[in-house]
């Protein structure tokens, strides 16, 4: 008789989904609003991915508080130093975005979001000051925020896991 096949993961349940989606877009709109306070874009499209990593799958590795902001940092890092090579290229953002990968692999800071970071760092050329303190602001106001659905009550997992 034949193997049955795999039944699909269950889904996470409404209110928990609801909960996820209302934490992220507080934390987004917390973004756009400390951006617009200090006439500088803090919502840039990784640090989305960040907060629905925080947010939907608060239980993994890559969205703990260490991953996000020292993965963050370090891709925008890598995305300077390329920059000052390569210039702002293409050629430059890809190999920007593998060099955050390995870098983040081997400094156990692993955090899929902040490859884009890297890139959005070589395609813009924004000046280290103000992005580099203003990216570590963001990522530790998701971190926050990320901080107060298992406070509040009824949320499965616990943030952090770990620090």
């Amino acid at each position: 008789m034949p193997t049955p096949p795999p039944t699909a993961t269950p889904g996470p349940h409404p209110l928990h989904a609801l909960r996820a989606t209302v934490f992220a877009i507080g934390a987004l709109l917390l973004l756009v609003g400390v951006g617009v306070l200090l006439h500088q874009p803090l919502l840039i499209p990784p640090l989305a991915a960040s907060a629905a990593l925080v947010h939907g799958a608060p239980g993994l590795p890559i969205s703990q508080p260490r991953n996000l902001v020292g993965g963050q940092l370090l891709s925008a890092l890598i995305g300077f130093a390329t920059l000052a090579v390569t210039g702002s290229t293409a050629w430059g953002a890809a190999v920007a975005a593998g060099l955050s990968l390995g870098a983040m692999m081997l400094t156990h800071l692993s955090h899929s979001p902040a490859v884009a970071t890297a890139v959005i760092v070589v395609l813009q050329a924004p000046h280290p000051v103000p992005f580099l303190p203003l990216l570590v602001l963001a990522a530790g106001l998701l971190v926050l925020i990320g901080l107060l659905p298992c406070r509040i009550g009824g949320h499965p997992v616990r943030y952090p896991v770990t620090w």
